[in-house]
């Protein structure tokens, strides 16, 4: 990509979710149209892209049609077949590079890069079957989090051992569907942070401030900002999402989750290579959100600066959370964003809300 994309040009974006939605959103704020590939018709991004794309994220033709269409592809998760994120590279620009997908989707091949660059990670082991698995939980005296390598979010494909003694693991694996599995040591943490870093065409990166995140059954329920956390943690946390991007050659929005630990330092628990729902509060307290902050990315744009104009807490609206819309609406300072989803499941994302309090005041 030769300098910025100019107003008009197409920005792809695979996969149809909120987060699409909110880059669509953004990228159409500045002046580009955005064509999205989503197998459910009608999906949150769709309806407000200028056009989608129904098929399958693999599908040959559908990719050939969006490489056509599109000056530069994006995507908003990181289960994106990295073969067709490669097949979409060999003609148009793909960014993030499928390079931060491969890392991403497999949590062994995650920790091992974050590792290699010098980021402390939990420790963790392979675990292929139940014998396995009870050899690992020996060397982490009976406690961990065993996880699939691959295709986990929001809790899912998780288990918890705690003060296990060796022995009684038969048929876990198989409850677990056979996959290659993960067992990552526990860790004594004292609050969970987030960091949403840009980096931008040129090298340049910008850093949020750091979230302080609450979860809840799996899922994120708040990010507040500022952290209780010292100026050495927050540091700490930037310099690391920072050399993350750098040695992934990296381009657009990443978020970093880490555990702060009761000295102040930091250990990485997992990368996203897309914007990052702890990074929604950005949407309502910056001046740039994390989504413009994308887009301005992997269209060649300088990136914009990261402050805060206010202090907040962003909380997602899950399953019945949605019928709290009218009551959210009559408070003051409080900024609210629904998906378009019809549907309230339980554990489902239905929406967010951040609450202001400006620094002004």
């Amino acid at each position: 990509m030769n300098g910025p994309l100019p107003a008009g040009s197409a920005i792809g974006i695979i996969g149809g979710g909120q987060l699409g939605r909110m880059l669509a959103m953004a990228a159409a704020r500045l002046g580009y149209r955005t064509i999205v590939l989503e197998p459910q018709a009608d999906c949150p991004a769709a309806q407000v892209a200028n056009r989608q794309i129904v098929a399958d994220y693999d599908d040959g033709a559908a990719l050939r049609e969006l490489a056509a269409a599109c000056d530069v592809i994006t995507y908003e998760f990181e289960n994106v077949p990295v073969t067709a994120a490669q097949r979409l590279a060999a003609s148009v620009p793909v960014l993030p590079p499928p390079r931060a997908l491969e890392v991403a989707q497999d949590r062994m091949a995650e920790k091992q890069f974050l590792n290699g660059i010098g980021i402390a990670t939990a420790r963790f082991f392979p675990v292929d079957n139940d014998e396995q698995l009870a050899a690992a939980l020996a060397n982490f005296g009976g406690s961990g989090v065993l996880k699939t390598r691959r295709l986990g979010y929001d809790g899912k494909g998780q288990r918890v051992f705690r003060n296990m003694e060796t022995g009684g693991f038969a048929g876990t694996c198989e409850a677990m569907g056979n996959v290659p599995l993960i067992l990552e040591s526990l860790v004594a943490f004292e609050r969970e942070i987030s960091v949403i870093a840009a980096r931008g065409t040129d090298g340049s990166v910008v850093a949020y401030d750091p979230a302080e995140n609450v979860h809840k059954n799996g899922i994120l329920h708040s990010s507040t900002l500022p952290a209780a956390i010292s100026a050495e943690t927050v540091s700490a946390a930037r310099a690391a999402a920072e050399k993350i991007l750098a040695a992934l050659d990296y381009v657009g929005v990443i978020g970093v989750e880490f555990f702060v630990l009761a000295d102040g330092g930091v250990i990485a628990n997992e990368i996203a290579p897309r914007v990052h729902n702890s990074g929604h509060w950005t949407e309502a307290a910056c001046a740039i959100s994390q989504f413009e902050q994308h887009i301005r990315a992997v269209a060649g744009l300088p990136l914009g600066a990261a402050g805060r104009h206010s202090h907040c807490v962003m909380e997602n609206l899950i399953g019945d959370d949605v019928d709290r819309v009218a009551a959210l609406l009559a408070e003051p300072d409080t900024v609210l964003h629904l998906y378009g989803k019809t549907e309230a499941r339980a554990g489902r994302k239905m929406g967010h809300f951040t609450r202001l309090k400006p620094l002004s005041r």
